[in-house]
């Protein structure tokens, strides 16, 4: 959208979205299916939509009117819904929760600028209220499987998320500072090195300055859980609102 109706200047996001617009060119093929880890959606435990047709959540407010009128008609993913269960399970971990929620704007926003055909099924996991990165972490693993049966795994965050910063001289310092920590430690050799860093990411410089309540950081750790020690690595980084914000991507 036209970044001047929320006071910024007008191509505020213009980069984010030719990146997004970017990213089916650089899959292997086509994904088969979606599961997508909103920042905006927590739970007691991890939970999964198991909606065929879901709906809209328009989880945001003083927007333009046009934005409360968008639509994402994507299928859900119930089946793969049994599939994520089953990884979960065999790992030891609880079982996770159903529901029938419908898509957020963590989930709906970036995919109508990357997958506008909206013909990829998506299934839907959230975070636990508790945040904690090892959890998180371990549950990426457990769902590692998906990656090598066509499933595209999408952290949908932000890597600095500091809204009291935003639009002032206080994100670029130390946002910078976070993303050279957060970028050595993606693109680490090792995915033992890069597990423990993201466990005790809280002891990075800038940690909690850029990310005053980590929800929107956590997503970040199921995919990277799931890649374990395969090769990750920073594929776009823009200045938006005086902040640093990238996005990384494993295998």
């Amino acid at each position: 959208m036209d970044w001047s109706l929320m006071g910024g200047p007008a191509d505020t996001w213009d980069q984010t979205a030719a990146w997004l617009k970017s990213i089916p060119e650089s899959l292997p093929e086509k994904p088969k299916a979606l599961l997508v880890i909103s920042a905006h959606w927590e739970e007691d435990e991890f939970t999964l939509s198991t909606a065929s047709k879901p709906g809209m959540i328009f989880d945001y407010y003083g927007f333009p009117p046009h934005t409360y009128e968008l639509n994402y008609p994507a299928p859900g993913a119930p089946e793969l819904a049994t599939r994520v269960s089953q990884l979960i399970t065999q790992q030891g971990l609880p079982e996770p929760r159903n529901t029938d929620r419908g898509f957020d704007h963590g989930v709906f926003v970036p995919l109508l600028v990357a997958f506008p055909d909206a013909d990829i099924p998506i299934l839907t996991l959230s975070l636990t209220k508790d945040l904690s990165p090892e959890k998180h972490l371990i549950l990426g693993e457990a769902l590692s499987a998906l990656r090598d049966e066509g499933v595209l795994i999408i952290g949908s965050g932000m890597s600095y998320h500091n809204m009291r910063a935003f639009r002032t001289p206080a994100a670029t310092a130390p946002s910078e500072e976070f993303d050279h920590w957060l970028t050595d430690t993606i693109e680490s050799d090792s995915g033992d090195a890069r597990w423990n860093r993201l466990s005790n990411w809280l002891s990075a410089p800038q940690a909690r300055n850029s990310h005053p309540r980590e929800e929107h950081f956590i997503p970040l750790m199921i995919a990277a859980g799931a890649a374990r020690d395969d090769a990750g690595r920073k594929i776009f980084s823009d200045n938006v609102m005086n902040a640093t914000v990238s996005a990384f991507q494993f295998g």
